[in-house]
């Protein structure tokens, strides 16, 4: 995969890396458009939609965009009209194509949380109300807004201990990770960490 812009959620991480994809009008998927350097050798592979114009050197002409993910779950074709582009730049025409993919990821994203384990509505209620106290604090200290959410961590590292332990024996990686919208190497590494083992055991 060559360097294109992605998103990413606070949460889900690397697990769900949104992404504009490209689409021929053979319905294929191009490959990196390999940009030499100048001077001497090597150079960039680049997968970012904005360059498949059909233009030399650029890569071929995209007929459509879609969001993709890193999970595998691909968005609606929005198709482009080239006579409609005409000769302006894809990046500027179409850039609100390349919203509109990302809000499809974002909805996307929506339907992951949904999918994951529900936390009881006080919980999520006293985290809220915690966020919020901690940003009242940092406003007039940020010193102790950064020792409120140093305890965060510490709290953190502790009570999720005998969780990731208790998850380990109990459940299976697949099931750990629909669990919390996560890929199973996101959750040997979250488990790891939480139960202090090295994610390589």
């Amino acid at each position: 995969m060559g360097e294109q812009e992605t998103w990413t959620s606070e949460e889900f991480g690397a697990s769900h890396e949104g992404a504009v994809g490209v689409l021929l009008a053979d319905g294929t998927v191009p490959d990196p458009v390999f940009f030499a350097m100048s001077s001497g050798g090597g150079g960039q592979s680049v997968s970012q939609w904005s360059v498949y114009d059909g233009r030399f050197p650029h890569g071929p002409r995209a007929a459509a965009l879609r969001a993709v993910c890193s999970c595998g779950w691909t968005g609606t074709q929005h198709p482009l009209d080239w006579e409609e582009i005409g000769e302006k730049e894809l990046a500027e025409a179409k850039a609100s194509v390349a919203d509109t993919c990302m809000r499809d990821w974002d909805a996307h994203t929506v339907e992951v949380d949904k999918s994951a384990v529900a936390l009881p509505d006080t919980l999520i209620a006293l985290l809220g109300q915690v966020e919020q106290e901690i940003e009242k604090l940092a406003k007039t200290s940020p010193l102790a807004a950064l020792r409120a959410a140093r305890r965060l961590e510490v709290m953190a590292v502790q009570v999720g201990y005998w969780p990731a332990h208790d998850a380990r024996q109990d459940t299976t990686a697949e099931q750990a990770a629909a669990a919390l919208g996560l890929d199973e190497d996101a959750v040997r590494n979250l488990l790891a960490r939480f139960g202090r083992w090295s994610p390589y055991l």
